[in-house]
Order: structure tokens, then sequence, then C-alpha cells
């Protein structure tokens, strides 16, 4: 169901206490697993898929998807002292950081020929990002992508997605005990692209993993972002930003598993829609063990409507499953412009359309500001203001 909350107000989602511990993700229908015949077809009716137009993932759900010779090609620019590597999937980096968890995953597990392994050594701090393009060529492809630093490094790595394709993908984030890792994905794909991934990322001892994923173009786009503990002292920082337009469905999934004492999450993720059939869905899951005491956790989610016929589905959960935490919260909200902020601007003689477009370009600053790259940041400013001259000029 729609949340249309007013602007300003929140709504939580159900918070569980105790009760019988669960499986790795008690929300999916199937138990992880690397292979494809575990997962049962979706038919629409799983929690997990509920929300998805089936029809419109071109078979990448059912096994009728096939790789057709174009798919997608990958280039990566690395400084010096990173390996970058074209492995088969006998490498034992590959699905170290956790199985697939639903059939799409899988199917793109079982179906890759060659991954990517990106790898920055040990007490390396990187002055320049990693880039990883991924372009789409207009056909159907699966993928595999490892990014893999050791302890004590620092590193930015930025996955920009353009171009039209077809593409299921499991993307891994492994990070050594005290590193630091950035993770930037732009899914800024043609409108006719189909974009299905799991991202994964194991953070280890005393690790901090930041992932800022921006989500602007492809017909539909489903990103399911994990976190998992090594070891205690880890910190993950999961923001989001999405701007879903006509007809467009954007989906973002997440889930943190706390399954380890002493770690800390933080989730920020905001989305603005317009036109007709636009369609938003954010699940944030954070599982809280038993065995995870001294967890700190929040998880939001806000949402802005800009015109009619847009429609968002937000759910927040969290569940816990000890009292022994510093702190657990979650929050989401949905509405309209701010009808004070349009006030204010324009009693100060700002016409109403550039009104509007300061209040939607304030809602995303604080997280264009999280990526701390001038030239993306300056990009993405000027994708925003792109996609708000259809809706406020």
């Amino acid at each position: 169901m729609a949340d249309n909350t007013p602007a300003g107000s929140t709504t939580d989602g159900a918070i569980q206490v105790g009760g019988p511990r669960q499986p790795i993700d008690a929300r999916v229908s199937a138990p992880a697993s690397y292979d494809v015949a575990d997962f049962p077809v979706p038919h629409g009716r799983e929690e997990e898929w509920r929300f998805t137009p089936l029809q419109r993932l071109r078979g990448l759900h059912d096994g009728t998807a096939v790789t057709d010779g174009a798919g997608v090609k990958v280039e990566v620019e690395a400084p010096e002292g990173v390996t970058v590597e074209t492995v088969g999937r006998d490498d034992a980096r590959l699905g170290r950081s956790g199985k697939p968890v639903d059939r799409v995953a899988a199917q793109a597990y079982s179906s890759f020929e060659k991954a990517s392994v990106v790898s920055i050594p040990k007490d390396t701090v990187l002055s320049e990002p990693v880039r990883i393009s991924v372009r789409g060529q207009g056909g159907v492809a699966f993928g595999h992508q490892v990014v893999e630093i050791g302890a004590f490094a620092e590193a930015v790595v930025v996955i920009d997605h353009t171009g039209d394709a077809t593409l299921a993908a499991n993307v891994e984030y492994l990070i050594g005990d005290g590193a630091k890792l950035t993770v930037v994905s732009v899914q800024d794909w043609d409108g006719t692209a189909v974009h299905v991934a799991q991202h994964t990322a194991l953070v280890g001892r005393d690790a901090s993993f930041k992932s800022v994923i921006v989500t602007f173009g492809g017909d539909l786009v489903r990103l399911h972002p994990r976190v998992v503990y090594g070891a205690p002292g880890g910190e993950a920082e999961l923001y989001g930003l999405y701007f879903t337009d006509n007809g467009q469905h954007q989906e973002h999934r997440l889930f943190v598993d706390h399954d380890t004492p002493h770690c800390r999450s933080n989730v920020v993720y905001k989305g603005a829609l317009q036109g007709k059939d636009a369609h938003a869905v954010w699940i944030g899951d954070v599982l809280i063990r038993a065995e995870a005491e001294g967890t700190d956790t929040y998880e939001l989610n806000r949402n802005l409507v800009l015109t009619d016929g847009a429609r968002v589905d937000s759910v927040p959960n969290l569940e816990i499953e000890t009292g022994e935490i510093v702190g657990a919260g979650h929050a989401s909200a949905t509405g309209r412009f701010d009808d004070e902020q349009l006030f204010y601007l324009m009693a100060r003689g700002i016409p109403e359309h550039e009104a509007r477009r300061l209040v939607v370009r304030g809602f995303f600053a604080e997280l264009v500001q999280q990526i701390g790259i001038p030239e993306l940041e300056e990009r993405l400013i000027a994708k925003i203001e792109e996609e708000l001259k259809a809706a406020v000029a």
C-alpha cells in the first residue's frame, strides 16, 4: 500500500522483539543459495516480490532470459598499485561475502562466465577513486564484480551504469580489518534498461563501509544492498538517492544483518517521484540477533511526490532479539512539497517554479554531499536539475 503520510510526518514499520531465531533473512521465501534450482520461480505473491512487476523483468526471474552476445562492456580505471583482474568462476574470492538470496541473484551467479576483481592492497590510501564503467550494449547479460580492500587501506570506488541492457548481477565488497571503503553506484541507464542486482558487503573488524546508491535511469531497476559483519567494531553507512520518472519502477531493498557484537549501521534513503505510473519501492530490513550486543542502528526513508499519478511503497522493518543494544530506530515519511518552505521563498520574490527547484535540490543536498567527488556531485546535481525541468518548469 502506498504511504500517503503528509510531508514532515512519520510512520514506523513493524518492530519485533524476541521470538525464535530466524534464518539469514526471514523475509525471503527460500534459503540463500548459489544454485538457481533452489529458488522457485516467483509468482508475485511472495513478500520479496510483491511490489515488483515481474512481466517487466524480461525473463530474468524465470530462466527465459539468455545472453545474446551484446550484454555489457566493463572497463576499469584504477590508480597505481590497484590490481584489476578478469577471473573465471573457480576464483576463491567469488562468493565470499555471502550467497544469493533470490532467484535472479542466483541466476546471475550461475550464468556469468568471467568476473571482474579489483584489489586494493593493505595499508594503501588511494588519492584518486577507482572508476568502473558498466556500459550497456543493448543485450542480456549476467555479471559479477568483486572489490577487495586490504587491512587498513582506504579507497573510493565509483561504479557507473549507462547505456541499455537487461542485466542481472552480483557485486561483492570484501573489506579488511580497519579498512575504509566508499562505493558510489550510479544507475544512469537509458530509459529502456532493466537492472537487477544484489550488492553484499562483508565488513571486517573495526572497518568502515559507506555505500551511496544513486538511481535515475532505466525502465526497471531493483537493487538489493546487504551488509554482514565479519568481526566486532564494523560500521556501515548506507545512503541512497533516487528520482523516479514517468512509468519507471525503482526498487531498493536493504538488509543489514547485525549478527556480531558492537557494530553500527546508519541508513538514509531519499527519493523524488514525478509523472504517471512512477513507482518507487524502499524496503529497509534490519535484524539484530541475540549475540549482537552493543549494536547501534538507525534507518530513515523520505519521499517527495512532485506530481499526481506517482506511487511510493516504503516499509522499514526492525527485528530485535536482544535488549543489550546502544540504540535502534527507524522511520519513513512521504508527502508533497512543504508549503511553508515554498511560501517563504516566494515571499522573497523567488518565482514559484524556481522555489520548487530549490526545495527539491535542498531535499537531496545532504546525500549528494556524501559522495565527496566534486565532479560527480556536479554531474548528479545537473541530472536532478534536468529531471526537475519536466516537473516544475
